[in-house]
């Protein structure tokens, strides 16, 4: 990694830049966690779908449009998962608890917007899908009729 890093200013300087570098490097698509749900969907024969599709409310992350469905995989750090409640940072607590606020409320109004539409919505935690990836693609396949999978 080249040159040296620069901060955007949006969040409090953490104690080390380590950490700073570390938080600024998450990306907000074709994440780990989506890359895994993707691929467990394929391999239930579940194609079809458009990712980070903008012209739903909320560009959920995966969407089957014709047939009004939404994924949401939360990562369970960022979006406050229910099920395994990831701790607090350390510092800032203040901060964060501010932005975790802020996440949730987005995420409800999403989840909103999209129902209001006319839509089904699905989130699928991290946690769970690291646990029971089928489990995850079950769930899905469930909202997603017959036609929408591939041929076996």
């Amino acid at each position: 990694m080249g040159g040296s890093y620069v901060r955007d200013g949006r969040a409090p300087l953490p104690l080390k830049e380590s950490t700073s570098r570390v938080m600024s490097a998450n990306k907000g698509k074709a994440t780990r966690p989506e890359l895994a749900l993707r691929r467990v969907l394929r391999k239930n024969g579940i194609d079809g779908f458009r990712t980070n599709w903008e012209e739903a409310p909320g560009r959920p992350d995966i969407a089957f449009p014709s047939r009004r469905v939404a994924i949401f995989l939360n990562g369970c750090f960022w979006h406050r998962c229910p099920y395994c409640n990831p701790d607090l940072p350390r510092t800032h607590k203040a901060f964060w608890k501010r932005k975790f606020l802020q996440n949730t409320r987005r995420d409800k109004a999403k989840r909103r917007a999209l129902k209001q539409a006319g839509w089904q919505v699905l989130t699928v935690w991290e946690c769970q899908l690291r646990k029971s990836p089928q489990r995850a693609a079950d769930r899905v396949k469930a909202l997603v009729p017959e036609r929408w999978r591939l041929a076996r």
